[in-house]
């Protein structure tokens, strides 16, 4: 590496895509953190580049310090403050702290997390290796930006647990993609209470290295009991870590002050008998992301999931309603029990201007599920690759045609035979019929979700025709989202639907309504930390306002936020509004208008990047935006 004035003293770290060292820069210490490339991606650019810029805007003596951004030939070289320390990981591994120092410590990290989230960024990778610590000066910093976001909330892609973003060990159940909830600044105090539970036990909360074990641990599985494994731990520190570490976000510490707070109170003695979280305030505005008035569906769609993974148990479950209604939303309850079953989930959505594609929705679902196993180990993605030559045969050509990402799992296959149109048609039916077996066992069952069924092509409806009454395939859930007032009683969907009840298909058909009172009341005492009674008037309003639309609520309540007409009163220590004031204002009850005015309000360069990404499609990544 060739930096002026930079004399390399040792080597602290080495992967494929980073190196880091420790040295002098024109005499003053430094770590130098450069990408392992000659010529990087330029996404690892960006989050170089995004790593740095993070690092400028925290103020934090808790916070390592970026000095500088240089760039060399075809990359980036971030040069970053030299404590001269070491991580936790490194210096207390498998050692269970004294509770004095664990206190002295946990109260450094926690501040530092403080200003962190105090800035509107989210860590996403807390773990003792990126906390150092230099027991000379007794001075704590956090380290290691490389996956942290300003970003508000975001969400986890589904992909391989071996792939997935931050050290899996840590990881909040959020961050696995796996469950139907928003990463945001709480994924943070789950992988704080987990690093928590390490520093005191001296053992990780969750002992097994199995990726997907892990992920199922973090989603449904409590740690062994600190003071079981650790008896001297007051309880009162125990039932802290126990409800940093709460499966959902709105059950955990909403502030990293709020924990501060408690382990000062700790700090001054030990014996303390009282409640946790007295002093912790949720000082960031957030929706709960909890299902409202959908208990009954939801029983229904789980019963659902429950019977397709018996022997020949293949469902059909229709979700209806308009347009904002949560049938998304309900479908994405199901990634828990999903990952409980080690089975597989495919999505895709039909397109109201790709009518025209065949098989649109099922090429987006299978090529994901494909993307996904191949992030898989060598002997599972050995083992997938064996089944679907054995199920394709010679044909495995007539679904490359389809979903070209499979040739990235079976290689490149021989040309087929052409065919008559009906024959072909027949052919491929029955090839696809083979490859869905392969994904739908009683091992690992599947569940294939079609959103937007009001839009389907043709072909695709066809195709699930024979799919559905397959009695070889052995554990197979179809879901079917479409807005019931946009299907008409001559739509291709209902004559589709009338074929396979004559086909003994009958379908469990849930319609999702509107919110009522009771659940937007619950929904607002659940985002403004109040009892019912006091946010009653103001839940009248919503109602009136979104008619109880659960899309238009949310966005209804983020502007009335966005406004300052609901805001944190921190002399009260409370969410304060004034109905009022909010009735006062000319905001629209139509969604349209308000999403219109949204947009309106942002500026002209991201106004035409939003028209640059619709035209990508419904959904797309920021990678293909830029380019």
């Amino acid at each position: 590496m060739t930096l002026p004035g930079y004399q390399f003293q040792s080597s602290l770290y080495r992967s494929e895509r980073s190196i880091v060292e420790r040295g002098l820069l024109n005499g003053r210490r430094v770590i130098v953190k450069r990408l392992n490339r000659q010529y990087p991606l330029p996404l690892d650019l960006a989050d170089y580049q995004q790593e740095y810029d993070i690092l400028q805007h925290i103020e934090s003596d808790w916070v390592i310090k970026g000095y500088g951004l240089e760039a060399r030939k075809h990359s980036l070289i971030l040069v970053l403050e030299d404590m001269g320390d070491q991580s936790l990981h490194h210096l207390y591994r498998k050692q269970a702290l004294p509770l004095e120092q664990f206190l002295e410590i946990a109260i450094a990290i926690t501040q530092g997390l403080g200003h962190i989230h105090g800035a509107d960024v989210i860590h996403k990778d807390i773990n003792p290796a990126n906390i150092v610590f230099n027991p000379d000066t007794r001075r704590l910093c956090l380290i290691d930006f490389g996956f942290s976001s300003r970003i508000q909330q975001e969400t986890a892609p589904l992909q391989p647990a071996n792939t997935l973003e931050g050290t899996l060990a840590y990881l909040s159940p959020e961050q696995t993609g796996r469950v139907n909830r928003l990463i945001d600044y709480r994924a943070d105090i789950y992988s704080l209470g987990a690093t928590f539970y390490e520093l005191l036990t001296g053992r990780l909360p969750f002992a097994t290295t199995d990726p997907m074990a892990l992920v199922h641990s973090h989603l449904a599985k409590m740690p062994p009991s600190l003071t079981e494994l650790r008896p001297d731990v007051p309880d009162f520190l125990a039932a802290m870590v126990t409800k940093m570490m709460a499966k959902g976000a709105e059950d955990r510490y909403q502030s990293a002050w709020g924990i501060q707070a408690d382990l000062e109170r700790l700090q001054l003695s030990s014996q303390i008998a009282g409640p946790i979280a007295q002093d912790d305030y949720p000082f960031q505005f957030r929706l709960p992301q909890t299902l409202y008035g959908r208990e009954p569906e939801l029983s229904q769609l789980l019963a659902s999931f429950e019977a397709s993974c018996r022997p020949g148990g293949t469902r059909l479950v229709l979700v209806t309603g308009y347009s904002g209604i949560g049938k998304s939303s309900l479908v994405r309850e199901l990634y828990r029990p999903i990952v409980e079953a080690q089975g597989y989930f495919a999505t895709g959505k039909f397109d109201q201007l790709q009518r025209v594609v065949p098989y649109a929705a099922l090429i987006k679902a299978f090529s994901g599920l494909l993307r996904q196993l191949l992030g898989e180990s060598a002997t599972q993605l050995d083992r997938l690759r064996s089944d679907l030559l054995t199920a394709v045969g010679n044909n495995g050509q007539v679904l490359i045609d389809v979903i070209p990402d499979l040739a990235l799992v079976i290689g490149a296959q021989p040309a087929v035979p052409t065919l008559a149109p009906a024959e072909a048609q027949n052919r491929f039916s029955n090839i696809f019929q083979r490859f869905v077996r392969v994904f739908a066992r009683g091992d690992h069952p599947l569940v294939l979700f079609l959103d937007d069924l009001q839009w389907a092509d043709t072909a695709s409806l066809k195709l699930l025709q024979p799919l559905l009454g397959d009695p070889r395939t052995e554990a197979l859930l179809v879901i079917g989202a479409y807005r019931s007032n946009e299907v008409s009683d001559t739509h291709p969907l209902l004559r589709t639907l009338a074929t396979l009840r004559q086909e003994n298909v009958s379908p469990t058909t849930l319609n999702l309504s509107p919110l009522g009172l009771t659940h937007i009341q619950q929904l607002l005492a659940d985002t403004l930390f109040r009892d019912v009674p006091a946010v009653e008037p103001l839940a009248q309003l919503v109602l009136k306002k979104t008619g109880g639309n659960p899309f238009f609520v949310n966005e209804f309540l983020k502007t009335l936020e966005a406004e300052k007409l609901i805001r944190f009163d921190l002399s009260q220590r409370q969410w304060q509004w004034d109905l009022a004031q909010i009735q006062a204002q000319d905001i629209t009850d139509n969604v349209v208008v308000l999403m219109t005015n949204k947009f309106k309000k942002m500026s002209a360069a991201v106004q035409q990047l939003l028209c640059t990404a619709a035209c990508i499609g419904a959904s797309f990544d920021v990678e293909i935006l830029s380019l």
